[in-house]
């Protein structure tokens, strides 16, 4: 069955309801369902009646209560110790063309009633069947066919009130008359259809007396599975089990139904509930809690003893805050079965609270159909949850599974659903539903480069086609391992000019199964080329020949995550480091231009070794501490960082050095964010970033101040290239009304507290560069997007960015 989830636990679809009503009939109240009424509407004679069912008899005490159940097929009746009576009267005014004739035959059929067998006794207070005792009443003394007392209904489709109902005759020849007539009349109707004998429809259910409040059940959960609902044909046995069922709660000391018409065809169908009344509350305990606390206990018997008497409201009390306190913990199976004792005062509460009797994993094809075996390991998926049998359901828990299994990349479609146990409704079955994405994927683009040519109009820079190729295998053996390879180059032609290529391999749970920290290992092989913003002239200063670093190597790293964002990492790093110039020629050291245009060949070195390419081994670490969230898309929280690499003397030139930088970023909420909207909280963020490198310092190694990522309003090594650095800013973010965003305001600075000139060769210096800065600006976050406008310190120049991506 479907599974639902709900405050109180789970339901199911509703299915008919197994209790059956014992009717017990007094002369009275079959001398009354006898009375069938007649009233005058439109010149014609109409019969109008309104039937009672009343519970006559006095049920005595339950000693099982299931107070908060709905009808829908969710709640159990447990009705082993009531005896209900209930009767079933129909009572109805007369305007009949012979009273005394009516009453006549009524007395004559309640004397008769008591003569023949028992079950004639039932058919006459419904008023059908009954055979020479119901009068003018449809059924009756003519052997009619009504039910209740009333006649037939119909479903029809025209809204003529003048030909609703027959006119009705004890005589037969003034039956067939008025048949007659109603044939003449109905000439031109469409036919309606005949409901079975006895049947009426339903228009409307109204409640009178319900008790309501929080944790009591509303009228749409009472109802819910009831046999009377609008729209539904209704016989005398369905009522009388809606009847039965809403005794069977143990909220209410008494129920009746009260049916008169209502429009063309239809009955009102009125419960009437009288609340169930019980001795003052004396003691409380909870049983089947093992995730309860005692003073939960304690808590509900000192806000319920102050009631001089037990009711629904004060049962609702306890539930809301047993199920409360549950619903605060993440357990959303947590609820309350049924209460005992409330005669005595020692009132006792049973609770489920969702044991996991199983996890399967069940993977789906692309009609989300389930088969019989998917392409990954169970394991695989049983690693990334923490759904265990004997423990209890977690919404928490199954957030966390939707998100590390989805993080898995393996899968396109991830749902975790509960459901009740076949064999235990009070025990959770957990189904984890999944549909596998391709586990190979290639890709590959070709792209040829335009800019203006002569005149302005667009031309190829080149004929020669670049572009990349891409490949990857997301499920190695079923085990979640994962290959990537990419391939890109500017000239498919000869590639070797300046061909780019990477090729990753991922083991997770590299330690096993059981490894809590999910420890992972991944190695690489790799070749990039990047443009260095060492090289970099300063304001004012003529164009400077642009050097890239090639760096070509291996690596590999094992990881160990600590929660979701927090992890370290352990490196070994193998490379080639290169510098080459625009046509790919190896450059020794950077150059600028003369006073007289001349390029100068003295600048500082590109390398350890001073040749433009070295080879080094050197290990890498960093540990990452990251508790952000997000609140209404604004980040909120604390980030740490720190990254360490350390040289092992082996390489070019033996080089020795410590290089380190570490960074602490705050993000402190100023205010509650709205629960009516989605619009962020303000936010204040405070940034502090710091470095320095202990032995020898090569220029493709030394921090680069300036840019979207260091000090705003500059380009990427406009103030400089340093050994040591400290940078830190302030941010203020704003809600922006309408739109769901945030508006903010900058001031950053950052400097190299003098190291540049320790440098080889000062870059800094050397490109007339400033070796510090300010900035300060605002902008707004459209999405991705940062539009930011920031005047530099410096020369106060003002300029606006597009950026993608968060600062910090």
């Amino acid at each position: 069955p479907r599974v639902i989830h709900c405050a109180g636990g789970w339901k199911r679809p509703p299915h008919s309801l197994n209790s059956m009503a014992s009717f017990v009939m007094s002369t009275v109240a079959t001398a009354q369902g006898i009375c069938p009424a007649r009233k005058v509407r439109g010149g014609r004679s109409k019969v109008g009646n309104t039937l009672r069912v009343a519970n006559v008899g006095k049920a005595r005490q339950a000693s099982r209560v299931t107070p908060f159940a709905s009808l829908d097929g969710s709640a159990h009746f447990d009705s082993s110790n009531r005896s209900n009576q209930i009767g079933i009267t129909a009572a109805s005014k007369t305007k009949s063309k012979f009273p005394l004739r009516g009453l006549v035959l009524g007395v004559g059929g309640a004397v008769g009633a008591f003569v023949s067998q028992p079950m004639h006794l039932l058919q006459m207070a419904f008023g059908g069947n009954g055979g020479g005792g119901a009068g003018d009443g449809s059924g009756g003394g003519g052997g009619g066919t009504g039910g209740f007392g009333v006649p037939p209904a119909y479903a029809d489709e025209d809204d003529d009130d003048d030909d609703d109902d027959d006119d009705d005759d004890d005589d037969e020849d003034d039956e067939d008359d008025d048949e007659d007539d109603n044939e003449d009349d109905d000439e031109d109707e469409s036919p309606r259809r005949k409901l079975k004998e006895g049947n009426f429809i339903v228009e409307s259910v109204l409640a009178t007396n319900l008790p309501t409040g929080p944790g009591i059940p509303t009228k749409a959960e009472l109802f819910g599975g009831l046999n009377a609902r609008r729209g539904n044909e209704v016989s005398r046995d369905d009522l009388s089990q809606d009847l039965e069922a809403l005794l069977n709660t143990g909220l209410f000391a008494n129920v009746d139904a009260n049916v008169t018409p209502k429009g063309k065809d239809g009955y009102a169908v009125e419960f009437v509930f009288r609340e169930k009344i019980w001795p003052s509350v004396q003691s409380f305990k909870v049983k089947g809690a093992t995730a309860l606390p005692v003073e939960i206990e304690r808590e509900v018997l000192a806000t319920v003893r102050r009631q001089s008497s037990c009711t629904v409201r004060v049962l609702a009390t306890m539930k809301n805050i047993i199920e409360g306190y549950y619903t605060s913990k993440g357990l959303t199976f947590g609820t309350i079965s049924h209460f005992d004792g409330m005669e005595t005062g020692d009132v006792i509460a049973h609770v489920i609270e969702g044991e996991i009797t199983r996890v399967k994993a069940v993977f789906l094809d692309d009609q989300m159909q389930p088969v019989n075996r998917g392409r990954t390991h169970p394991r695989v998926i049983q690693r990334e949850h923490n759904f265990k049998v004997g423990s209890l359901y977690n919404v928490e828990d199954a957030k966390t599974a939707l998100r590390d299994i989805f993080l898995l990349q393996l899968f396109d479609n991830v749902q975790v659903v509960p459901r009740p146990d076949d064999r235990d409704q009070s025990k959770v079955q957990v189904d984890i539903m999944l549909r596998e994405r391709p586990v190979k994927t290639a890709e590959s683009e070709l792209e040829w480069s335009i800019a203006p040519g002569e005149g302005g109009k667009p031309d190829l820079v080149s004929i020669k086609p670049g572009g990349s190729v891409f490949f990857e295998h997301r499920n190695l053996d079923g085990w979640g391992r994962q290959l990537y390879g990419s391939v890109s180059t500017a000239n498919f032609l000869q590639p070797q000019d300046d061909l780019g290529f990477k090729l990753e391999y991922h083991h997770p749970y590299c330690l096993g199964d059981g490894d809590a920290d999910k420890t992972n290992f991944k190695t690489s092989v790799f070749n990039s080329r990047k443009l260095s913003p060492v090289f970099t002239g300063g304001p004012g200063m003529e164009e400077v020949p642009s050097i890239w670093v090639d760096r070509a190597g291996a690596k590999a790293t094992i990881t160990q995550n600590f929660t979701r964002q927090s992890k370290a990492t352990a490196s070994l790093v193998v490379e080639e480091i290169t510098a080459r110039d625009e046509s790919g020629a190896v450059v020794p050291c950077g150059a600028k231009q003369g006073p007289g245009g001349q390029l100068t060949a003295d600048g500082p070195p590109t390398t350890h070794s001073g040749t433009g390419t070295d080879r080094l081994m050197f290990a890498q670490g960093g540990i990452i501490r990251d508790t952000t969230k997000f609140v209404n898309g604004v980040s909120v929280g604390a980030r740490d960082i720190f990254n360490l690499d350390q040289s092992l003397g082996l390489g070019s030139a033996f080089p020795v050095y410590n290089r380190f930088a570490v960074e602490s970023t705050r993000f402190i909420q100023l205010k509650k964010e709205s629960q009516k909207t989605n619009r962020p909280p303000p936010v204040a963020v405070v940034h502090v970033k710091g470095g320095h490198i202990l032995g020898n310092c090569a220029a493709y190694d030394a921090f680069v101040l300036g840019g979207p990522h260091s000090c705003r309003g500059y380009t990427v090594g406009e103030l400089g290239a340093s050994r040591s650095f400290l940078e830190y800013a302030l941010e203020l973010r704003v809600p922006v009304p309408y739109l769901n965003t945030h508006a903010f305001a900058f001031y950053e600075r950052c400097t190299d507290l003098g190291s540049s000139s320790s440098v080889k060769g000062n870059p800094t210096e050397f490109f007339r560069r400033a070796g510090s800065g300010t900035s300060k600006g605002f902008g707004l976050k459209l999405g991705p997007v940062r539009a930011e406008y920031a005047t530099d310190g410096n020369q106060a120049n003002g300029t606006t960015f597009v950026r993608f991506g968060e600062r910090f």
